[in-house]
Formats: C-alpha cells, sequence, structure tokens
C-alpha cells in the first residue's frame, strides 16, 4: 500500500490555482451517482477542517516563522475548499444537499464502525450512527412535503429512509457527550483517520445547519434544521473528543495533512465520475505537498520524525463507499435504546429516575409538540395517512413500524 512520505511531491507548496481553475463545471444533479455527491461533500468537510485548525493554529502559535508557513499552507487549502463547493450545481437545493450529508454521515459512519478494532471508538459510532440515519429519515419527509423530490431517488436505493433512534430521543446532557480520548501513539492506523474523518465530516454538518435554518423556506424547515444542528454540536463533541489532546499542534498539523493525503487518495480510487476523479487525484498531489513540508516543520522545530508521530506511513484499508443497509439494521436492533452517561453507554432504562438526561429531557422537549423533528413527521402523516419511507423489509425495532404514527418513547 502507498506510504505518502515515500513519495516524491510533483507540486509546490506555491503552486496555486488561478480563476478558471477555482470554478470547475458542476455534476449534473439528475444523473449524479449518489456516492459522488457524498465524496464531494465529504471532501468539502476535510478543507473546511484543514483551514479551521490551520487558523486555530496560526492564532495560538508565536513564532511568525511557523505563522507564515501556515498561511502558505491555509492559502492553499482554501483554493481546494472553493474548487469542490463549486461542483455543487446551483439548481440543487438546500434539502436536496442536506440528504446527501446524512446519507454521507450513514454510510461514512457504517463503513468505519464496521472496520473499527477499538471497541470504544467503535460504540461511539455505531451510537451516533442510528441519530443521523433518523435525520436522513425526517429530512426525506420534509422534502416530500415541500418539494415533491423523492428522497429515495437521491440515495440511489443505497441507504434505507426509516426511523433510527427517534431525534426526540437524542437531546442529551452536554456533559453526557465528552468521552475519553484515544492515544493516538498507541492507536491503530485506520481509527486515527476514521476519527479524524468524522470529525472534520460532523464540523461541516454542524456549521451548515447552523447557516441554512434561517434561509428555509418555512417555519417548520428551520425548526427543524435548528433541532438537528444542535445534535450535530453533540456528535462534533463526541467524536472531537476522542482526539488525542496530548498531541503538540504540529503533530496535529502532520496528522491533519496525512488524514487528507489519505482521504483524496481513496476518493480518487473509489471515484466513478472520470472528470471529478482528476480532481481529486490534483488535490492528492496538493496535499502530498502540504505533509512533506509540515514534516520539515515538525523536525525544525520540535527535533522530531514522522514516524514518531505516524509510525506506520503506510496507507491501511482504504474508503471505499458502499451500501450498508444491513449493517445499520443490526445495529439498530440491538442499541436503538442506548443513551449516554458521562463517558459510557447504557440503555436508557437503566438511567436513575433524577439522571440528568431526564432533566434536560424535560426542559427542551417540555411536550412532544414543540418538538419540529416530530411536527414534521406529524404534519406528513396528516396529509398522506402514513410516513414516507424506504424499506427493503420490515423494520427491525417492532415499536418504530407503524407508519400512521410517529414513535416520540423509543429511546426517551
Amino acid at each position: 500500500m502507498l506510504n505518502p512520505f515515500n513519495e516524491q511531491p510533483i507540486k509546490t507548496c506555491e503552486d496555486f490555482y488561478n480563476w478558471k481553475e477555482l470554478a470547475p463545471k458542476p455534476y449534473n444533479k439528475f444523473d449524479v451517482d449518489p456516492y459522488t455527491r457524498v465524496r464531494v461533500i465529504l471532501a468539502n468537510g476535510a478543507e473546511y477542517e484543514a483551514v479551521g485548525f490551520c487558523h486555530q493554529f496560526h492564532r495560538h502559535c508565536p513564532d511568525n516563522d511557523i505563522r507564515r508557513e501556515l498561511a502558505l499552507l491555509r492559502r492553499k487549502e482554501q483554493q481546494q475548499q472553493k474548487r469542490i463547493s463549486a461542483l455543487k450545481p446551483i439548481g440543487e437545493g438546500i434539502l436536496e444537499h442536506t440528504i446527501g450529508y446524512e446519507q454521507l454521515a450513514v454510510d461514512l459512519t457504517a463503513i468505519f464502525a464496521e472496520r473499527e478494532s477499538n471497541k470504544y471508538v467503535k460504540e461511539a459510532m455505531n451510537f451516533a450512527l442510528l441519530e443521523d440515519f433518523d435525520h436522513l429519515y425526517r429530512y426525506a419527509d420534509l422534502l416530500e412535503m415541500d418539494k415533491g423530490v423523492i428522497a429515495e431517488k437521491l440515495v440511489g436505493k443505497y441507504t434505507e429512509l426509516m426511523p433510527g433512534r427517534p431525534t426526540i430521543s437524542e437531546h442529551r446532557y452536554p456533559m453526557d457527550d465528552v468521552k475519553r480520548y484515544v492515544n493516538f501513539k498507541q492507536a491503530g492506523s485506520l481509527t486515527k483517520l476514521d476519527i479524524n474523518i468524522l470529525t472534520a465530516a460532523e464540523q461541516q454538518t454542524m456549521n451548515y445547519y447552523m447557516n441554512q435554518a434561517a434561509f428555509y423556506q418555512n417555519k417548520l424547515g428551520r425548526q427543524l434544521y435548528t433541532e438537528i444542528g444542535m445534535i450535530e454540536e453533540q456528535h462534533v463533541t463526541l467524536y472531537g473528543g476522542l482526539k488525542d489532546t496530548t498531541c503538540t499542534w504540529l503533530e496535529e498539523a502532520l496528522m491533519h495533512e496525512y488524514t487528507e493525503c489519505y482521504l483524496y487518495y481513496s476518493l480518487m480510487q473509489d471515484e466513478t465520475d472520470d472528470y471529478i476523479k482528476r480532481i481529486w487525484e490534483q488535490h492528492f498531489n496538493d496535499e502530498l505537498a502540504h505533509l512533506h513540508k509540515v514534516k520539515e516543520l515538525l523536525l525544525k522545530h520540535e527535533n522530531k520524525q514522522w514516524q514518531q508521530v505516524i509510525p506506520q506511513g503506510e496507507f491501511p484499508e482504504l474508503l471505499s463507499f458502499r451500501s450498508n443497509i444491513q449493517y445499520v439494521r443490526d445495529v439498530l436492533a440491538n442499541t436503538v435504546n442506548i443513551t449516554a452517561k458521562r463517558e459510557e453507554y447504557i440503555p436508557v432504562d437503566k438511567l436513575d429516575s433524577d439522571a440528568k438526561f431526564f432533566e434536560y429531557q424535560h426542559q427542551v422537549n417540555y411536550k412532544d409538540d414543540y418538538v419540529a423533528s416530530h411536527n414534521v413527521l406529524k404534519k406528513y402523516i396528516a396529509d398522506n395517512r402514513k410516513d414516507y419511507r424506504y424499506e427493503t423489509a420490515a423494520h427491525p425495532i417492532e415499536e418504530l413500524r407503524d407508519r400512521k404514527h410517529d414513535n416520540t418513547t423509543v429511546g426517551r
């Protein structure tokens, strides 16, 4: 498998794109493969994360020699983000794009969880997976109700559209989303990469919903984006809390660049659209130059070799998108009633009656009819006599099979 530290960059950090190159042709929303759309969203999230981290590093670094190098790297990351953002077509609406966000969250998390060897990290992934799965279902009903667009077509039948852990059950006391961090120097390569990628993806989703809520066309849609945006805040806390807090800024920068190299190389191998595949290849070569630059900075300023941060430089198993219907069903069947309590996950019926979860639920979900995720389904069912969903078989949870009633008790 390829080791990016052994590859010679064909670009430098000072090879910038011109304005024409920053405006590539968008994909066609009517015939794009759903996983191409998902790859575009994921790559955009990786660049958002890179830019955000680099700005934070800049603000916490007293050495202007390092800050100048960061400015150089950050400018190129910004250019990459602009190119990826331009791949989204103008005619793809907020809700259609949101379906892509949530399909990404479901299938990416399922792929990572299925291959994860760290039991604690796998538990976190499975936990959040069911919540994003329910978000996809809620947005799919809103999309059909408001736009007459069938989300089943957008997800290509790769991903089911049906209830997960009901969103109303996901609102937890803030302290219960803080988990134990993972020691990256001891963790396997896949674990480190998957935590970094999921953190970036969830961070982008949180930001997208924070910004889009106020632009939605009606009150109910605005409220749904607001509610689910709050859950994405919880997910960013969850995944970000798994990252190693003992890394130095330069060690973390090296891990960021390594993650981007891995991601673009994976996307390049996985992509079915030749035009977009070339963009992933160009960005992989950009990131290769960034990785070698940060490797030099680490040696110069901390006297550390890259192997002290990433002992195994060879890429592990690459990310390849696929349908995960049975895996999601299995997780649903086994963990839908799990909730969080501080660093652990436990069945909701094992919580003490005075647990913070119930207190928080009472405050934010004072009445079910105040909760947008419930009201979207309530309105859809009132208009259509049953909810909208795409299922390949009966729902694995009996309480969630009724299509004429939105369940608000599972998980609470």
